[in-house]
């Protein structure tokens, strides 16, 4: 009896110590997924942009205005880390017709572009996004459709709607489909319009027997559930109105594999089954929960017969998006699907004119109030638009809310994203989750997280300023070259001067501060040493395109009578008020040099005018010397501690020049001012033996030609806020005025600061342009909080 005995106690021994060892490689497993997640996450902070336009549909040689807001892509919350966005207006074939870059301060930044004339009538892709976002995928800047005509230009005929023209996908609830497991299949259908259509559809097998029928429940998108038999093909039949039914293909069926069911138990929790006819490895399944990349929830279950269920409290989740994804017991994911939290906090803005009707040239008043759901008032930053609605001007689809918590996360179109937020009812929230079945897999590869390999980031965040990229190249080999110094300076009154050193790659960055407007640059190596290298200005916009397609451009009959009446209103503005539109404001610089107070400051003026540089370099500038050995001129500063080595830094309007010969070359008579730093100056990665700074009377460089290896280009930098065109009519003679006033857009705010009150007050007046406008104004709080809120009032004579 002892031995048998001790034989148990070795066997129920073993086995505890197996037990114990799979629970503990179960718990590896799940720590594993989670640390590369987070590893992940660590080292790519999202950023996400929303950009409210004034309108969405615009003639050429108007002027189309935004204001753009960013926030952190987990939090929602405004983010003060890129000081730059970049936007730009493309059109059907991904090509830039209008581009600019706009300046941001603490997570928002305005700005306007001008629409030429030469553009085609269509749809155009308006996006926006900033330098570290060019990280990731483009089908996560900020994008939407806006309209564009050209009035001198015919609308090409519309073509018929064939089958071919409707967008026909079908989802497996968690990407598969497996023979002999029950499966809820999501659909989608559109027209050329990228518009959801309704229909009738039946699911036939290779038999044309009918599976089962189907239609949608709100914007072409609804579900079906089936069984797939193994060795079984299926079909969907889709029959639009009276024209003859488009067949389509449903996925491929698996043999093998998992299926992922998830639902909502009405008590505020979440089921989430997993059906599967494999073997884990270690006979679990995981699962692992995140809202915008934070962690909130990791579990296992044991797969019993091939089942496993996890239990989700959905107060654990975060508003907007969720991803849960399933893994196996080799840690490979096998199913994954969306769902969506409605928004428990929001910004509720009040806004309402004074009067319901005006007549032209009245003054109105607006009244704005932003609160939180409870009525506490909340300071906001917000923007208003208030333009004249008609056929071709109508109110937009979606809007800053609707934005970060919905569509930033989705790829493609989203018809009506406002839909899904405003209304909070069980229509909703089924239609918000045939949404969120209709979703492909998420925005990074799993196989690449659980590597541990961290993001690939080739472009910085633009902490500071804008970041100039160039590329220096040794031509003789084609070959980049490193450690090379290179000066990137503006010629003009204002000196601005930035350096960089080459990496291995060649790669150059200068990190510019201030650098505003249209303007030349002169790009140079110090031509006494590096003459040989060439250097490239790379193109600061992305070159990644969203695969997203613009839907067909369609004008339609209703459109003419407005658009007639749009073109002369534009072309009297144009021809009336053309300098009032045309009017920037002048940023806030310092106009002192990089080199802060110089030590010693010459007015040429205010001493004898020599006819040559030598001379006024020995007569009066004590603080250099002037040698000439061998024919070639060398300048010697002169410090505290005697003379410093080499030859200084030498600048003439901002653009250094090496060559001591040049230097002595320059016509002193076109000279206004020389700065001298006497000291020893590290700027970057360049170190000079003091700086002589000529500034001349034009800022021209006085005719002194550069050297033939610089590059000289025209580049844009942070585009000049451009003045909003708003005229007042407060006294009889004003409203009395012979100028017409044909404006359809009456007022444009990029910036409505409220109190701490929560209120703010605007005016504008009315133009000569009767019919129905439309304010619309939105917003965010610094904690996050979106809202929209429009009015409407009509202008009659």
């Amino acid at each position: 009896m002892k031995q048998i005995a001790s034989i148990f106690k070795m066997v129920v021994g073993g086995f505890a110590l197996v037990m114990l060892c799979s629970f503990s490689c179960m718990a590896q497993t799940l720590n594993d997924i989670q640390g590369s997640f987070d590893n992940y996450r660590q080292g790519a902070l999202h950023e996400k942009i929303f950009v409210h336009t004034d309108k969405g549909a615009y003639l050429t040689g108007e002027i189309l205005w935004f204001k753009v807001y960013v926030v952190d892509g987990s939090y929602n919350k405004p983010l003060n880390l890129s000081k730059v966005a970049y936007v730009e207006v493309l059109d059907d074939n991904q090509v830039p017709v209008m581009q600019a870059k706009i300046e941001l301060h603490n997570g928002h930044g305005g700005g306007s572009l001008y629409i030429p004339v030469i553009l085609n009538n269509g749809n155009y892709h308006f996006r926006a996004y900033t330098n570290w976002m060019k990280n990731f995928s483009p089908d996560y800047y900020f994008d939407k459709k806006i309209i564009i005509v050209n009035p001198q230009r015919a609308p090409a005929a519309l073509a018929k709607q064939n089958k071919a023209d409707y967008d026909i996908q079908f989802f497996p609830e968690g990407g598969n489909l497996v023979s002999g497991i029950n499966s809820k299949i999501a659909f989608k259908v559109a027209n050329k319009y990228g518009k959801g259509i309704s229909f009738t559809g039946a699911l036939i097998d290779q038999k044309n027997d009918t599976i089962v029928r189907f239609q949608p429940l709100k914007f072409g998108m609804g579900y079906f559930s089936f069984t797939p038999a193994a060795n079984s093909t299926y079909k969907a039949v889709i029959r639009m109105d009276d024209s003859e039914p488009v067949i389509k293909d449903l996925p491929a069926i698996n043999n093998h594999g998992f299926v992922m069911a998830l639902t909502d138990n009405g008590s505020g929790q979440l089921q989430v089954t997993i059906n599967s006819n494999v073997e884990s490895s270690d006979g679990s399944v995981y699962l692992f929960a995140h809202t915008r990349q934070l962690v909130k929830v990791a579990k296992r279950a044991s797969l019993i017969n091939g089942a496993a269920r996890f239990i989700i409290d959905k107060s654990i989740l975060d508003d907007g998006i969720s991803h849960i994804t399933i893994f196996n017991g080799d840690k490979q994911p096998v199913c994954e699907r969306l769902y969506f939290k409605h928004p428990s906090k929001t910004l509720v803005i009040e806004a309402s004119a004074d009067k319901p009707n005006y007549g032209s040239r009245k003054k109105v008043n607006v009244s704005v109030l932003a609160k939180d759901q409870s009525g506490k008032q909340l300071s906001a930053d917000m923007s208003m638009s208030v333009y004249r609605l008609d056929a071709y001007q109508t109110v937009e689809q979606g809007d800053i809310s609707s934005y970060f918590w919905l569509s930033s996360d989705l790829r493609g179109n989203i018809e009506s994203p406002e839909y899904y937020l405003k209304n909070n009812t069980t229509e909703t929230d089924e239609a918000a989750d045939n949404l969120m079945l209709t979703q492909g897999w998420r925005r990074f590869q799993w196989g690449q997280v659980l590597k541990n390999k961290p993001a690939s980031l080739s472009f910085l965040p633009e902490y500071n300023g804008h970041i100039v990229s160039g590329k220096i190249i040794n031509p003789q080999t084609n070959t980049p070259a490193l450690d090379v110094i290179a000066y990137f300076g503006v010629p003009g009154k204002r000196v601005q001067l930035f350096t960089a050193k080459s990496d291995s790659s060649g790669h150059l960055l200068f990190n510019t501060k201030d650098l505003y407007g249209p303007g030349e640059i002169v790009v140079q190596a110090d031509t006494q040493r590096d003459s040989l290298y060439r250097i490239d200005i790379l193109n600061p916009f992305s070159e990644q395109y969203s695969k997203n397609p613009l839907p067909v451009f369609e004008l339609t009959a209703d459109m003419q009578k407005p658009l007639e009446t749009q073109n002369m209103a534009m072309q009297v503005q144009n021809i009336y008020s053309g300098s009032k539109i045309k009017q920037f404001y002048e940023p806030a610089l310092d106009s002192t040099g990089f080199y802060g107070k110089p030590d010693k400051v010459y007015r040429l003026d205010d001493y004898t005018r020599f006819t040559t540089m030598e001379e006024v370099l020995r007569e009066y500038i004590r603080e250099v010397n002037v040698f000439h050995p061998k024919r070639r001129y060398e300048i010697k500063v002169i410090s505290e501690k005697g003379f410093l080595d080499g030859n200084p830094l030498v600048l003439l309007d901002g653009i250094p020049v090496f060559d001591m010969n040049k230097v002595l070359a320059i016509d002193p008579l076109k000279v206004k001012r020389l700065d001298v730093v006497k000291d020893r100056y590290f700027w970057g990665p360049a170190d000079a033996e003091g700086i002589l700074s000529y500034a001349t009377y034009k800022g021209d460089m006085g005719g002194v030609e550069l050297d033939p290896h610089a590059v000289v280009l025209d580049y844009e930098g942070l585009q000049l806020q451009r003045v909003f065109y708003s005229p007042v009519y407060q006294t009889d003679s004003q409203a009395a005025s012979r100028l017409p006033d044909f404006r359809n857009l009456l007022f444009w705010v990029p910036t409505i600061n409220t109190n701490t009150q929560g209120k703010n007050q605007l005016t504008f007046y009315t133009s000569d342009q009767e019919g129905q406008y439309i304010g619309l104004i939105q917003g965010i709080t610094t904690n996050g909080e979106t809202g929209s809120q429009y009015f409407t009032f009509e202008v009659k004579k």
